[in-house]
């Protein structure tokens, strides 16, 4: 499949209804979902195939993609059951059997549950703003343990230098596969812009 054609799939994808800003629910563009998941599966062959685990699923984008690519299961948690109706809805609409959705809080997963369950992890996680300061740390720490190959995320270009230094911490490779802008459409009340642009590093963590 080529990168235009997921594109225009992913592009079908319904989001978030009534997105809820306590949780961070931004959708992840179609085209954003397109080129993470068309590098990890051209360049490091870590979708198809693959047990692929989705973590701050959402509405279901990367997983729906994941399985576009031919991936052998991809199993999507998220804390949010509308998200995960909204992620199921779309499932059936694509004809996509070889998903699977979990409802959980990630931020108190049981470690040893799903600890090396998974050959990839894919995910956007909330990036810690207003109230959840940390929280793209606690996702990325959770993703370490369930993944047996590598973990793909995206975080804000400006805290690069303290995943890093986390990355060394936890004996892990941080490696810096794009840097990308990431167009926040205006979602709430409060944002005054229609749309802001954010600089996004899309990283990946293996086992040193």
């Amino acid at each position: 499949m080529k990168l235009k054609e997921l594109e225009s799939c992913l592009q079908q994808v319904d989001t978030f209804e009534e997105p809820k800003i306590l949780l961070e629910q931004y959708p992840t563009s179609p085209h954003i979902a397109a080129c993470m998941l068309y590098t990890i599966h051209n360049t490091f062959d870590d979708i198809e195939g693959k047990l692929v685990a989705d973590l701050g699923c959402g509405c279901g984008v990367l997983s729906i993609g994941a399985a576009m690519l031919d991936a052998s299961m991809c199993v999507g948690f998220d804390v949010d059951h509308d998200a995960l109706e909204i992620f199921r809805r779309n499932a059936e609409e694509f004809d996509i059997f070889n998903v699977d959705l979990v409802q959980c809080d990630l931020c108190h997963l049981q470690e040893e549950k799903y600890a090396k369950k998974f050959d990839t992890i894919i995910m956007n996680p909330p990036f810690g703003t207003k109230h959840n300061q940390g929280v793209d740390m606690k996702f990325l720490r959770v993703a370490l343990t369930m993944a047996n190959t590598a973990v793909y995320s995206l975080h804000k270009t400006s805290t690069r230098q303290h995943i890093q230094k986390k990355a060394e911490d936890w004996g892990v490779k941080m490696e810096v596969v794009a840097e990308l802008r990431y167009d926040l459409p205006a979602s709430y009340k409060f944002h005054k812009k229609k749309s802001v642009d954010i600089q996004v590093d899309f990283l990946r963590f293996s086992q040193a």
